[in-house]
């Protein structure tokens, strides 16, 4: 048996059938919310998501620890065009986070930035597993702290929280002492009145006001929650059918700009009930824990951190959309991993996957 069919045979294989499950439904997902619109949405979501495909299958046989080579390299990169959002960047959404690329293609390099911070940190922290506590943190602070400051500029506060449980989630698989990261919670809150006040924007200081109290401003900045939460509760057990007429979002009530990004949940919930909305979650869930079994079973350690960071990105993201969704967290505007619209992150997530799958696959070749 040659050394590809073999690592083919190897795959995590439930981690691709939730992945491609995710992926064909948010194509379908996209379409229900944007049909009566335009066709332009559900034909671009399906090139990223064979562009995405192919990252993945490629990444998944490229053993992981040549990564390691290009991690320094993509974080600097990923720093650099953050910057250059200050310069040529468009904004959308009243935050400049985007590059336009030739051909019209939009390009977000924040999330860059993220999949690069996890692969530096968890290569630090594999590197020097015996440095103190204490200075694990300040080296891991200067790592991240750069680029959150830059993405916050922009200003995108959501993209700045994934941060922060991603970072958690690779600090608590490096055996970090509870109570440094108790401490880190502690500061954190702390540092949320600062950043309410000095660090957001006006809409994004209604934003919080409106998730923390919906009835302030109906009409104005809590219109989308409010509007979000009757579409999820008019699905029902069942939902209102594929391509239904009459709905929230046929009407115009969720944001058209937003409906297939932010609150692709609701278009979902409205149309599919609760039992596709928990057939969704579920498939999240079945995904994430095969992110984790597979960090359980990682050869070494970079391998573990790499993968426990991926894990919690993909599960702040999973848990931020819907729960913003449901006033359960303030709108911050972060996608559905594989089912909202976007380019970019698709094809970020698709590599992050394929880089947990190649943690699977090679596992018994370093051990």
């Amino acid at each position: 048996m040659t050394p590809l069919i073999r690592k083919l045979l190897g795959m995590n294989w439930v981690l691709i059938a939730a992945t491609i499950a995710l992926s064909i439904f948010g194509v379908i997902a996209v379409y229900s919310a944007t049909f009566f619109r335009t066709d332009e949405y559900w034909h671009k979501q399906a090139v990223w998501m064979g562009m995405g495909l192919v990252v993945f299958l490629v990444t998944s046989l490229t053993p992981y620890r040549f990564v390691k080579w290009a991690a320094l390299p993509l974080y600097l990169i990923g720093i650099a065009a953050v910057v250059l959002t200050y310069v040529i960047g468009k904004e959308i959404g009243g935050a400049k986070c985007w590059i336009v690329l030739p051909g019209g293609l939009l390009f977000q390099p924040s999330q860059l930035a993220v999949i690069a911070g996890i692969l530096v940190v968890s290569l630090f922290l594999s590197q020097f597993r015996r440095l103190h506590p204490m200075l694990k943190l300040c080296f891991v602070g200067a790592i991240v702290i750069g680029p959150m400051v830059l993405i916050l500029k922009q200003p995108d506060f959501g993209m700045t929280l994934v941060w922060v449980p991603t970072v958690m989630f690779i600090l608590l698989a490096a055996g970090l002492p509870k109570r440094y990261l108790i401490t880190i919670v502690l500061l954190g809150l702390c540092i949320v009145p600062l950043a309410y006040n000095f660090g957001m924007k006006p809409y994004q200081r209604a934003r919080i006001t409106a998730f923390l109290d919906p009835e302030i401003d109906p009409k104005g900045s809590a219109w989308a929650i409010n509007q979000s939460l009757i579409a999820i509760g008019s699905g029902g057990m069942k939902g209102k059918g594929f391509k239904a007429p009459n709905t929230q979002v046929e009407q115009g009530f969720l944001p058209g700009t937003t409906v297939h990004t932010d609150y692709i949940f609701s278009a979902i919930a409205e149309q599919f009930g609760f039992l596709g909305a928990v057939a969704l979650i579920g498939t999240f869930a079945l995904l994430i824990l095969s992110m984790l079994f597979t960090a359980y079973h990682a050869a070494d350690e970079f391998g573990l951190l790499l993968t426990a960071g991926l894990s919690g990105q993909m599960f702040f993201h999973v848990y931020q959309n819907i729960g913003m969704t449901i006033s359960l967290m303030p709108i911050t505007g972060l996608p559905l991993p594989l089912v909202s619209y976007g380019g970019t992150f698709v094809v970020m997530m698709m590599f992050g996957l394929g880089l947990v799958n190649s943690v699977w696959i090679h596992r018994k070749e370093l051990a």
